[in-house]
């Protein structure tokens, strides 16, 4: 008699002849915030990130200086010579002067506001650094799953490579003793090379998944640990998606980050429309040289001329009005005018994407956390389908083509129930990053559900699936 074929032996055979790998040592599995860490440490785009806020922040004492004194100092050296043609004359002098002179703004209006400006975009800097960031939290996480997703796409891909393969054998013995032809044969054998083939490519999907792993730490990874079945899955908190818009509204960080832009483009504005009010600058010079160059060579009013080295020294206040400068001040006012509205208008547009964004995300987990049920009872229906299945094909009241359709439709079951188990945590932490509240402790809160010594090949399934899928097979070991 035959025996029939059932998930828990599907995964006996794909678990202990089809292994993809050696197990490593649990010391070397790498949990997800061990991950993250080295993410932080290492990534190049977080490292590019914080140099480029470096490089933005010095906008503000940049700007601040225009408004700070202003001490300067410097030296001339002059030879000039003088010829006279009546009568023919020709003098050589030669004088040095050495001169200092402070100038410290009074009223520039222009330059005020633009550090108003600086301070405003240092904000905005600041806050995409930290979106920045935050997007690292997600993007180690979904680097972390898809590990995990694509080792257990490969763990249910051999077992239903091995559970065709069981079934093409038995097709070859009912071939042998008679009790089918051989179209049995054919058809079972394209559902096991179609399945070969499917393998493959998900072996080559793990190997792509750890890459992303590698590229993102700059680090090598053999094994990282699993996420266990016993993972609550539960409604967003609180499940009311007003509540969550209301939380990004306040707290998205790209979104805080608009706003900033917006008051730093007001900002701007401003300073241009101040390019027509006048400038006023206290100013205080220092001058010592010779006579000559300082224009001390006419007599003074009683008659005695200057000789040798004179000091100067000079304060006063410097009125700048700007009367015409060829429309170039009216051409930046009306830029930063279009400019305001630009960075106006990608707010709204920036807004609207995260309310929809959030609105969204609170749906696909609510989503997430019906389908997990579903597909986790898919299994079992689908199991239960493949025995009934089996028994029809034994009895002669179903054929090949249906069996092998039923055990193809378990496994993708399978896999629908793993990538929704994945899709649940992922869309979880999408939805804080939209709220703006992600932070490591929803990674540390994962961590507790890891498993050290998680083996795709015999994990990927739930353990009570696992266990029904093994009675029903002693319950009925042969037909």
């Amino acid at each position: 008699m035959l025996r029939k074929l059932s998930l828990a032996l599907a995964v006996s055979c794909a678990s202990n002849g089809m292994a993809w790998a050696a197990e490593a040592p649990l010391s070397t599995k790498t949990d997800l915030v061990s991950v993250y860490q080295e993410a932080v440490d290492n990534n190049a785009d977080l490292a590019a990130a914080r140099a480029q806020y470096g490089a933005q922040k010095e906008v503000v004492p940049q700007a601040r200086a225009g408004l700070l004194p202003n001490l300067s100092a410097g030296a001339d050296l002059n030879n000039t010579r003088t010829s006279l043609d009546q009568p023919s004359v020709t003098s050589t002098r030669s004088g040095t002067v050495y001169q200092a002179t402070l100038a410290q703004p009074i009223f520039r209006a222009d330059r005020w506001f633009q550090l108003q400006a600086a301070k405003d975009v240092n904000e905005q800097a600041a806050l995409q650094l930290s979106a920045t960031e935050q997007n690292l939290i997600l993007q180690s996480a979904e680097s972390y799953f898809n590990v995990l997703r694509s080792q257990d796409t490969l763990a249910s891909t051999k077992a239903e490579e091995a559970a065709f393969k069981r079934q093409l054998d038995q097709s070859n013995e009912r071939f042998d003793v008679g009790l089918s032809d051989k179209t049995d044969v054919l058809q079972s054998q394209a559902s096991y090379d179609t399945a070969r083939a499917n393998r493959i490519l998900a072996q080559r999907q793990v190997d792509d998944a750890f890459e992303a792993l590698i590229t993102l730490t700059n680090r090598q990874y053999n094994s990282i640990q699993g996420i266990v079945h016993t993972l609550p899955i539960l409604p967003p908190a609180p499940n009311d998606a007003k509540a969550w818009v209301d939380t990004a509204a306040k707290q998205n960080l790209n979104l805080l980050a608009s706003n900033y832009a917006v008051s730093a483009a007001e900002e701007t504005l401003k300073q241009r429309k101040a390019g027509h009010a006048p400038t006023l600058d206290a100013v205080a010079q220092y001058q010592k040289g010779d006579n000559d160059a300082l224009g001390f060579t006419n007599p003074s009013p009683n008659g005695v001329r200057y000789g040798g080295d004179v000091e100067q020294r000079t304060v006063g206040l410097q009125l700048s009005i700007p009367l015409y400068s060829g429309g170039l001040t009216s051409s930046q006012v009306r830029e930063s005018y279009s400019r305001l509205t630009q960075s106006e208008q990608q707010r709204e547009a920036l807004r609207r994407q995260v309310v929809e964004n959030t609105r969204n995300l609170h749906r696909a987990v609510n989503t997430d956390v019906e389908q997990v049920q579903a597909r986790r009872q898919s299994i079992i229906s689908n199991q239960s389908a493949v025995e009934a299945t089996e028994i029809g094909y034994q009895v002669g009241t179903r054929n090949i083509v249906d069996v092998l359709d039923a055990q193809r439709q378990l496994y993708t079951s399978v896999r629908n129930y793993n990538n929704t188990r994945y899709d649940y945590i992922l869309d979880n932490l999408r939805l804080k990053q939209a709220a703006g509240t992600l932070s490591p402790g929803d990674l540390q809160d994962l961590t507790r559900y890891l498993k050290a010594d998680y083996n795709p090949d015999k994990d990927f399934l739930p353990p009570d699936l696992a266990k029904a899928a093994a009675e029903q097979l002693r319950a009925n070991p042969a037909q």
